[in-house]
């Protein structure tokens, strides 16, 4: 997604995205922009800071407040940079910050960072999702075994404290184990 108040701008970045087979949408002000966030979940948003209503700056805040919007990789792009708004953008969790008019290969540099990290990211969650979903098929013994057997605790500690043999802490362990694979 590109966000930027310049018609030039956007057809620049569309066209150099588009030459290296990217699909691109197009935003021609903050408020678009994140209605266009909030539509398609764009998997990387290019993001001029200074714009007519709401700036870059802002957007970003209202991107992130979004409930899919907090970890969208965001690159800002102006054309009147300094230093103190370089390190706004990196506060604001910028993958990169370029300055107009940006070199093509540094954008297609900071794009592909940005949608490697959202890569990574989706990953991590598919990970963690699948994680629970297994953690939430065990028994509750199974669940609370493994949590100790996780915290170091010996069999017969585990025996012990729940009042069972350790054969069975062995068989809710050994369930455990299999269904969490």
């Amino acid at each position: 997604l590109v966000v930027d108040d310049n018609a030039q701008n956007r057809a620049l970045a569309q066209a150099t995205l588009e030459d290296e087979g990217y699909e691109v949408l197009l935003a021609d002000s903050g408020e678009a922009g994140v209605q266009a966030v909030q539509e398609h979940r764009p998997d990387c948003v290019l993001l001029d800071v200074r714009m007519p209503g709401t700036d870059g700056f802002a957007v970003c805040a209202r991107i992130r407040a979004l409930p899919d919007g907090s970890d969208t990789p965001i690159v800002f792009l102006t054309a009147h940079g300094d230093i103190e708004m370089a390190v706004a953008a990196m506060k604001a969790g910028a993958v990169d910050f370029l300055v107009k008019p940006f070199r093509t290969q540094a954008l297609l540099d900071a794009v592909f960072a940005a949608l490697e990290r959202d890569r990574v990211r989706r990953n991590q969650q598919e990970s963690l999702s699948s994680l629970r979903e297994r953690f939430n098929a065990l028994t509750l013994r199974e669940k609370e075994v493994l949590l100790l057997v996780a915290a170091g605790w010996l069999n017969k500690q585990i025996a012990l404290d729940f009042g069972i043999s350790e054969t069975m802490v062995k068989v809710h362990r050994a369930n455990g184990l299999r269904k969490m694979h």
